[in-house]
């Protein structure tokens, strides 16, 4: 390779049309590469597609389709065939009238079946770069991803040089003597923009929002629901960017300056992609601009690299999921959707991250509502693209499951209860049918809202210690056991006026399927989402006849004397009324002095009796007061 100042004669002697440098170039049997997605050398694949039928047995090979191969091959099929990595919705027909043909490979090997498989041998490769430089370097631009390993490998490089085409920094040039052909045409990019928002979408988002932390990196798929995703993280503070697809929901981030990049481990401060997706104004962002870098997919989708990034966080979406955890993201049963892509890459990468979270998120149901996609098990002829072991959180408009280390009846539990509510019955009978749960195992009420998700809510304490406050979940219930047998035998006898000595499944699993509404508790967590640790509870159930609800609630004895108890009273004097129940009633044994002292401070009038060393405590909402009346227990 000789890099020169004989470059512009070479680029001048090897520039000719379209049309000319085809023919001349192209042989019956030759295997075309394509450079993908919004990167498409629209002009060059427009003269290919006018020159296909005069040629016979041609393979073209293409990532992602979105420009201007046809979606119509019946006419074709004698002439050419077409390859794809992944299954846009261009080339969706073709494949599944078998057309066309997908090929299910991670993102990160594909560069090595093309470098090293000599039955992948690429004879031409057509891409589009931008012009030369005064040094003789074309940048690929927006679509380095496997171009620039199909470019290295193929016999003859021909490229579309389009003026529009942004020069991108990091690992995107090639030096003319790497190109045999040239042909000039300016056109606009391919853009694609998802601009669509809708309430499951911005449900989904919440809860996502609820797992990335300030100082996380991102990486999103392909897909309109993991893009709208990143628009609702605005107040996230320096999120870093390692991610295979580049798009505008990364740059709306940018500019409200939540983007910096400043906490990355590997490529501080840099945006680092493989490939741009999105709008005009991502590509002038992109053009010349040091903070991003873009890089082949070998390189952006290595896991050892992905692994390095501290709270590595990998969003993408999935098309169905059973109730084990197994994952299918590219084909609806036989039907081919779209494809592996950097699914299992970076789904790998960020479980091996430290402090790292792989998110799979989903709808609950089919576009029509017809079909869960939770499911028993997953649909005939559906690729199982994740494994149940490579799973962390799942997300629906729900709610989050977290199923690493859960068992199969945990995870099962946990997805019923983020499914749609109209297929949850059925669900669960499908999973006692399976013996995935207890045959006795029951599903809370349905109520509306489902989760009062409004009720969460973080609080700190003295020594710094922050608790997160929350509705509690189905999923809690050996969460709940755990904090019961954690309680010394004292507190115990005071919670349930009684020595209760076990805590098995029949009862704990009543108190955490609640209906909201007739019957509330709340817990007190530390730890993250879905390894979390109950250190407090409280709960009320209302008396339909009489409005009055009776309460109660512990706490764990490390946890005592700074406040939960009485932050868990008051918090549940708040739910309680604003759904207007009239007051509460509570026993508490005469000798329970602590909690006797957080009725104390409720602001209530309290009404006591005393019976046989138990008071009964009443109090309605209705009646403030600012000191204890006299008839407060001592």
């Amino acid at each position: 390779m000789v890099f020169d100042e004989h470059w512009k004669t070479h680029y001048r002697e090897r520039l000719d049309t379209a049309k000319s440098t085809l023919e001349a170039a192209i042989k019956d049997g030759n295997r075309i590469f394509i450079a993908s997605a919004c990167g498409e050398p629209q002009h060059l694949v427009r003269a290919l597609v006018e020159l296909l039928p005069r040629y016979r047995d041609l393979e073209l090979v293409q990532n992602l389709s979105v420009g201007e191969l046809p979606e119509d091959w019946s006419e074709l099929k004698d002439h050419c065939r077409l390859k794809t990595f992944f299954v846009g919705p261009r080339v969706r027909k073709a494949v599944n009238e078998g057309f066309a043909d997908y090929i299910p490979t991670y993102f990160s090997a594909i560069p090595g079946l093309i470098r090293e498989d000599n039955l992948w041998a690429v004879d031409i490769c057509l891409i589009q770069v931008s012009p030369p430089d005064e040094h003789g370097f074309c940048s690929l631009g927006i679509a380095v991803e496997i171009t620039k390993s199909a470019a290295d490998a193929a016999k003859i490089v021909i490229a579309q040089v389009n003026p529009r085409m942004p020069r991108v920094l990091g690992d995107s040039f090639l030096h003319v003597s790497q190109i045999d052909h040239f042909v000039e045409y300016e056109e606009p990019l391919i853009e694609v923009v998802f601009r669509e928002r809708s309430a499951i979408t911005e449900r989904i988002a919440k809860y996502v929002s609820l797992l990335v932390e300030d100082g996380s990196t991102l990486q999103v798929g392909v897909g309109r629901i993991v893009n709208s995703v990143l628009t609702y993280l605005e107040d996230k503070k320096d999120l870093g960017v390692h991610t295979e697809i580049l798009t505008d929901a990364h740059l709306h981030l940018v500019k409200k300056g939540v983007i910096t990049g400043l906490r990355k481990e590997v490529h501080p401060g840099r945006i680092v992609t493989s490939a741009c997706t999105g709008s005009a104004d991502l590509y002038s962002f992109v053009h010349n601009n040091p903070e991003v870098e873009i890089y082949p997919i070998e390189y952006v989708n290595d896991r050892r690299l992905i692994s390095r990034h501290d709270q590595m966080v990998a969003i993408n979406s999935a098309l169905e999921i059973d109730l084990s955890g197994q994952v299918c993201s590219d084909s609806i049963g036989h039907t081919i959707h779209s494809g592996i892509g950097g699914f299992v890459d970076f789904t790998h990468g960020a479980a091996t991250a430290r402090h790292g979270k792989s998110i799979i998120v989903l709808p609950s149901t089919s576009t029509d509502g017809r079909r869960s996609r939770i499911v028993s098990h997953l649909a005939s002829g559906a690729g199982v693209v994740s494994s149940r072991s490579m799973v962390r959180y799942v997300v629906t408009e729900f709610g989050i499951a977290y199923l690493h280390g859960k068992t199969i009846r945990e995870r099962a539990l946990a997805l019923i209860n983020i499914a749609h509510p109209k297929f949850r019955e059925r669900l669960l009978g499908e999973a006692k049918r399976l013996r995935y749960v207890y045959d006795d195992q029951i599903l809370p009420p349905i109520y509306e809202p489902l989760y009062p998700g409004q009720w969460e809510t973080h609080r700190l304490f003295p020594g710094d210690r922050n608790i997160f406050f929350r509705p509690i979940k189905p999923t809690d219930e050996r969460g709940v056991q755990e904090f019961f047998y954690s309680l010394p035998d004292q507190d115990i006898y005071y919670r349930f006026l009684s020595a209760m000595k076990v805590f098995p499944h029949r009862n704990t699993q009543g108190m955490c399927n609640i209906d909201y509404e007739h019957e509330m508790a709340i817990v007190g967590v530390t730890g993250e989402i879905g390894s979390e640790t109950i250190i407090g509870l409280g709960r009320y159930i209302l008396d339909q006849k009489t409005n009055i609800a009776e309460v109660d609630f512990a706490v764990a004895a490390e946890w005592q004397r700074i406040g939960i108890g009485t932050f868990l009273l008051h918090y549940l004097c708040e739910i309680a009324g604003s759904k207007g129940i009239t007051g509460f009633t509570a026993y508490v044994l005469a000798a329970n002095r602590k909690m006797l002292s957080v009725f104390h401070k409720v602001g209530y009038f309290i009404h006591t009796t005393l019976e046989d060393g138990v008071y009964e405590i009443s109090f309605r909402f209705d009646e403030p007061a600012s000191t204890c009346p006299v008839d407060c227990p001592p």
